[in-house]
């Protein structure tokens, strides 16, 4: 079974830097596309970066920065010079391929996601 639980999250002032967290088990973070997305309240779900088996990575925004670290099973995402628009709630996402692009529909497990808060 798949799990996927995200932390990290918070509040944080404008400009200031936050790193989520996904811990991952039931499958090898190492070997398929992972995923970072977000939903604000009243927005859909939108991408924020993917990273794919083979390190390829694509995110919407320069500020953030995904990582894995396959020692620890984990999915990172660092957000750097927060913005007030940045407030949502963060998930992580989890493919059964290896290779992935930024839509929704590459992804097949979902963790219930950590709620960022950013105040200017």
């Amino acid at each position: 079974q798949v799990q996927l639980v995200e932390s990290g999250g918070g509040s944080a002032q404008a400009g200031e830097s936050l790193r989520l967290s996904c811990a991952v088990s039931g499958i090898n973070p190492s070997t398929v596309c992972m995923g970072w997305f977000r939903q604000a309240p009243g927005n859909e779900r939108e991408w924020v970066a993917v990273i794919d088996r083979y390190g390829n990575i694509l995110r919407a925004d320069r500020r953030f920065s995904i990582s894995r670290d396959n020692a620890k099973n984990t999915l990172n995402l660092q957000m750097d010079n927060l913005k007030s628009e940045d407030a949502a709630m963060y998930y992580c996402a989890a493919s059964s391929r290896g290779a992935c692009s930024q839509g929704e529909r590459w992804f097949d497990y979902w963790g219930q996601g950590t709620q960022v808060t950013v105040s200017s």
